[in-house]
């Protein structure tokens, strides 16, 4: 007479009431992480698209860590029925375990990539429609998954960086951004009157409802910057909305330039050539006597 392989026990009113117990204490659990994956997502303050986007990122990231925390739920549940009617889970553990090191061993950047990804997300490191810097290459974030961050940088190419290459991001379009205007002006020009034409031009793009709205602090002087026997230079900030700066500044030096023009008051004159394949020495000038 052969032995079952299987030893199924008795079917009695304690096992019912245990496997019952088990599934109770499962639903409870996924109850749980659909209720805390709910409170991670961030509902957008506004009906603008950068709000809107930072909303679906945060639901997609709520809606995997469910979806994984509640398969490891069921897996356990099932795992502990198994026991309860007489099978040994041990050998499905074992190559459950084994298979997961293998997988683990042949996509450790994958991992890395998507555990960075989730900090970024969680974090609120940057989103979709940002302008990031990621060491020497910048861009517009274009797409954001938990693998990979797409930017399109100011040649208009897509570029591709992994999650997990990623060690320090620098976002530019968070709260403001920040210039410095630098006008060179002749020496023998009254610095007073210099600064009065300065302020007479931040005034009035401040002033301007047109460009005002763009404006987060300034246009201020902040002084001399560095002077010489050629010019001295007088140096501006400007603080802007998110990534405004740069036409900021060509409108202030434009409005500097009218403004000068107006009073009367020259710039600086002096000006830096550099000469493509020029020789690093200084030729001797033509000289007849030399040839003797």
């Amino acid at each position: 007479m052969t032995s079952p392989l299987i030893h199924w026990p008795e079917i009695t009113l304690s096992t019912v009431l245990d496997l019952v117990a088990i599934f109770l204490v499962a639903l409870i659990l996924n109850r749980f992480l659909r209720a805390m994956s709910n409170v991670m997502i961030k509902r957008a303050a506004s009906q603008s698209k950068a709000a809107q986007i930072r909303e679906q990122q945060t639901r997609t990231l709520a809606g995997v860590l469910y979806s994984t925390g509640s398969k490891v739920v069921w897996v356990v549940a099932l795992l502990t029925v198994m026991e309860k009617i007489g099978i040994n889970p041990v050998p499905a553990l074992t190559v459950a375990g084994l298979a997961s090191v293998a997988i683990g061993f042949g996509a450790q950047n994958l991992v890395r990539d998507l555990i960075s990804g989730f900090y970024i997300v969680f974090e609120d490191q940057y989103s979709m429609g940002d302008t990031i810097q990621v060491g020497e290459m910048a861009g517009r974030v274009e797409y954001l998954t938990l693998r990979r961050t797409v930017l399109r940088d100011a040649r208009g190419a897509l570029v591709t960086i992994a999650n997990g290459e990623i060690r320090t991001v620098s976002n530019l379009s968070r709260d403001w951004s920040q210039a410095f205007v630098d006008i060179a002006i002749a020496p023998e020009l009254s610095l007073e009157k210099t600064m009065q034409a300065l302020e007479a031009a931040a005034a009035e793009m401040r002033g301007d409802p047109s460009w005002s709205q763009a404006l987060v602090d300034g246009p201020r002087i902040l002084g001399v910057q560095s002077y010489d026997r050629a010019a001295s230079t007088v140096r501006l900030q400007v603080r802007t909305a998110p990534t405004r700066q740069d036409e900021v500044s060509r409108e202030l030096r434009r409005r500097i330039q009218m403004e000068f023009q107006k009073q009367g008051l020259p710039l600086s004159s002096a000006q830096r050539i550099e000469l493509a394949g020029a020789s690093p020495f200084p030729q001797e000038a033509h000289n007849p006597a030399a040839k003797n």
